[in-house]
């Protein structure tokens, strides 16, 4: 899905900060601040906090080792990247032909769910995964219940579609922090919003993966850890996007946290030091992901799945392209 800084125009001090500030200006202890009646208040204010995490138990001697069997990754694109001419089936053989393996498609969308499966089974490629089309405009976090209940039936309706495909998942951004949405009142929302579709899930056999994005929320592994583990449900995990992490710190490092939780990668790369969203303007490898590195963290955690570009989009000897440079750091 296309990341989108939705807070950049709000900033300032947030209203957990309030009271440190008058404290000082009364000159009261830390002890006083401690004790008294700021914390009465943040706890009045604020919903019940989770329980804390624990501390990932220790890694096992040969943690860092790249397993040598069973490796057999498969390489798609996300559908609005395939620019080839020709109907749906000629677009998904030309893929084929490129490269891949795969597609992820947006749902719920105007693309016929018949016509998709038929060209798909067709061009001898696979569907795997869809991609929520509505989490950005209508998200669980929402402050307004009739936009989050809106967001939970687009939801639904992308775990029907995903499972009338033969796809596996749904990929989620499961929450958007804002000035006017505080991130505990996201946390409660979504993970509320998600609770409730964790059943038709189940029955559908398609697993929901919350991905990390530039929304303000899940800022480090630990984090999701622990909100993926508060869902507590086989069918909810990780989407890892390693390129959206370079920005703010290194993607490998997230793997070893995460572990088996990584469901299905994104693939795509980014140079920092560029404004806004100018660093994902870079060609896969000619950025500061390192993709050989997460690869290698990705193996020794077990994984072996999808890996789903998130680019530009471009022709038949653009995807050519694309389809070799992700087979340097794959192998496959």
């Amino acid at each position: 899905m296309t990341i989108r800084d939705t807070t950049a125009t709000t900033s300032g001090a947030n209203g957990r900060e309030l009271p440190l500030a008058l404290a000082a200006a009364m000159h009261l202890s830390r002890r006083d601040l401690l004790a008294g009646s700021a914390a009465a208040l943040t706890a009045a204010a604020l919903p019940a906090q989770p329980p804390a995490l624990s501390t990932p138990a220790a890694l096992p001697a040969d943690a860092h080792a790249p397993r040598t069997t069973g490796w057999a990754p498969k390489k798609a694109v996300k559908f609005g990247m395939i620019g080839l001419p020709g109907s749906l089936a000629d677009k998904f053989a030309g893929l084929r032909d490129c490269g891949f393996d795969g597609v992820e498609l947006d749902r719920p969308s105007d693309l016929d769910l018949d016509e998709a499966r038929a060209a798909a089974d067709r061009a001898g490629i696979t569907i795997h995964g869809v991609v929520d089309s509505v989490h950005w405009g209508q998200p669980l976090s929402d402050p307004d219940a009739s936009v989050r209940a809106a967001g939970r039936k687009a939801l639904e309706q992308a775990l029907r579609d995903a499972n009338a495909l033969g796809a596996s998942s749904v990929l989620l951004v499961p929450a958007v922090v804002k000035k006017e949405v505080p991130y505990q009142d996201a946390w409660a929302r979504s993970q509320h919003e998600i609770r409730q579709v964790l059943p038709l899930a189940a029955e559908l056999g398609v697993d929901v993966l919350i991905e990390n994005v530039w929304n303000k929320f899940l800022l480090g592994p630990m984090e999701l850890v622990r909100y993926l583990d508060e869902l507590d449900h086989p069918r909810v995990g990780s989407y890892f996007d390693a390129g959206n992490l370079v920005q703010f710190g290194w993607p490998e490092h997230w793997v070893p946290v995460l572990g088996a939780r990584i469901r299905k990668v994104d693939v795509k790369d980014f140079r920092r030091g560029q404004p806004g969203f100018e660093g994902f303007d870079v060609g896969l490898n000619d950025g500061e992901t390192d993709w050989p590195k997460v690869v290698a963290a990705l193996r020794c955690a077990g994984y072996d799945g999808w890996f789903t570009a998130e680019m530009r989009g471009g022709d038949r000897a653009y995807l050519k392209d694309l389809a070799a440079r992700m087979h340097n750091f794959l192998g496959s």
